[in-house]
């Protein structure tokens, strides 16, 4: 599962919502070993998918390259 998942650091290209929330929830599948959660672990399961698209986020919005600005280095 987790092989689907995209980097999502590419340059001045920024990553969509959409491409967040799918890493996202690929990654809590793989962790959870479920593909859909049943009704009663629906809720921990979206919980967490939001957890960690919002840590994405902030993580891809953090990362600087080695001269201070806001891409990998080498993809300019």
């Amino acid at each position: 599962m987790c092989r689907s998942i995209k980097t999502l650091r590419r340059g001045k290209e920024r990553a969509t919502q959409d491409e967040v929330e799918a890493a996202a929830l690929q990654f809590v599948r793989k962790i959870s070993g479920f593909r859909a959660p049943s009704q009663r672990n629906s809720e921990a399961f979206e919980a967490a998918v939001r957890e960690i698209t919002q840590a994405s986020e902030r993580l891809l919005h953090s990362l600087t390259a080695k001269d201070g600005d806001r891409e990998p280095a080498g993809r300019a």
